[in-house]
């Protein structure tokens, strides 16, 4: 355990932005799961607004530092090719 008063500090703020980023993650994981399952379920018009809802979130995710913009641009371009395929 820290002894600093600025260490303490730090620890609580690392704390803090780890949390956001957990949450943030999740989020991720939530809307790439509603573009599965819509994928799965074979509804065209439903994965592709979920597709833009979930391309939203990840793009917040990656611009508030959570995820590098190649991992962001990486799990957009594969749920769009994954929608794209759908007959």
């Amino acid at each position: 355990m820290a002894n600093i008063k600025s260490a303490k500090k730090r620890i609580l703020v690392i704390q803090r932005n780890a949390d956001r980023n957990k949450a943030i993650r999740s989020k991720v994981k939530t809307y790439v799961k509603k573009v599965d399952a819509a994928i799965a379920s074979g509804d065209k018009t439903a994965a592709q607004s979920a597709l833009l809802e979930a391309t939203s979130v990840i793009s917040k995710a990656a611009s508030k530092g959570v995820y590098h913009k190649n991992t962001a641009s990486r799990k957009i371009s594969r749920l769009s090719v994954a929608v794209n395929k759908m007959a």
